[in-house]
């Protein structure tokens, strides 16, 4: 029997956190989305696998068994996936790096052309991902190195080096009364609808929101959108304001789009990721150094 290793991470994600509230959270996937993927596995094995009652979701017996020995499986299977791609990579002389739209800015043409002349023959293979992939694909193997916005679900599994931050502006339809303003409160802006990241998206979607910022004030949410391309037009079209970079505004400039300076919410800041396994891995390692001098010639 073969069984799709996505069905085995989820099933490894509930038994972890007992919840399918928690787990979908961590996996960035609707929690209705999880429960089928979860019945379809234990359709499969033709055993059930979890007890679910109003306090979670507790393993049975079968499910334990499975719980012993999954883990390690799927540790194998990735490390055999990322080396595989890695070696496919090193035949091509490609890295893959991905990023999401608001983390390639400026310094990215810099930094490509600066890993060229320190690996002569190879490429730099851009891949842009959408919001629900905060890693850009990293996590999951898709790329060798990221630049991504921090923080970011599953930070702290990655090896990330800082490399700049900027301010927080705010994006809102050039009709809106505040876009007049020089500068606007961040308060100001807390009864107002906001355009969001996917709920799957968890701690990503929040940061974005400023949910912790915003004093216990609850958050409206006018639209949803995975893409750059949707995000500007819900704005546009007056579904709501997004908080956004700084650097937004030159990047993503639309008629029928404001963009202004707000005080009283904190910076973001871009990174370069990999994974520990890469520490060693000279290709990586080159493509970061290559981060970190551009970084140093804009702080000189």
């Amino acid at each position: 029997m073969d069984v799709d290793t996505r069905l085995l991470r989820y099933f490894v994600a509930v038994a972890e956190e007992g919840s399918l509230t928690r787990a979908s959270a961590r996996l960035y996937v609707s929690q209705p989305a999880l429960t089928k993927q979860i019945k379809q596995l234990e359709a499969l094995l033709g055993a059930e696998l979890f007890h679910r009652s109003r306090a979670g979701m507790s393993l049975t017996e079968a499910g334990r068994a499975l719980a012993e020995r999954t883990p390690a499986l799927l540790a194998d299977w990735d490390v055999a996936l990322r080396r595989t791609r890695q070696a496919a990579g090193r035949a091509a002389r490609v890295l893959r790096v991905g990023f999401l739209a608001s983390a390639a800015n400026e310094a990215t043409q810099r930094i490509v052309a600066e890993f060229t002349r320190a690996r002569p023959g190879w490429r730099a293979d851009l891949r842009q991902a959408a919001w629900s992939n905060p890693t850009a694909g990293l996590a999951t193997g898709d790329v060798d190195v990221a630049l991504l916005r921090l923080p970011f679900p599953g930070q702290d599994a990655l090896r990330v080096e800082v490399l700049f931050s900027e301010p927080r502006w705010v994006a809102l339809p050039s009709a809106h009364p505040l876009a007049a303003r020089d500068v606007i409160a961040f308060e100001e802006l807390w009864d107002e609808p906001f355009v969001a990241a996917p709920v799957e998206t968890g701690p990503w979607r929040d940061y974005w929101l400023a949910a912790d910022e915003r004093d216990g004030h609850p958050v409206r949410v006018g639209a949803v959108t995975d893409q750059p391309d949707d995000w500007l037009s819900a704005i546009a079209n007056g579904y709501g304001v997004a908080l956004a970079p700084e650097s937004a505004a030159r990047f993503y400039a639309r008629p029928g789009i404001t963009y202004r300076p707000v005080s009283g919410v904190s910076p973001t800041r871009v990174g370069v990721a990999w994974t520990p396994a890469d520490d060693a891995n000279p290709v990586v390692q080159d493509f970061v150094r290559c981060c970190l001098a551009v970084r140093r010639s804009d702080c000189g």
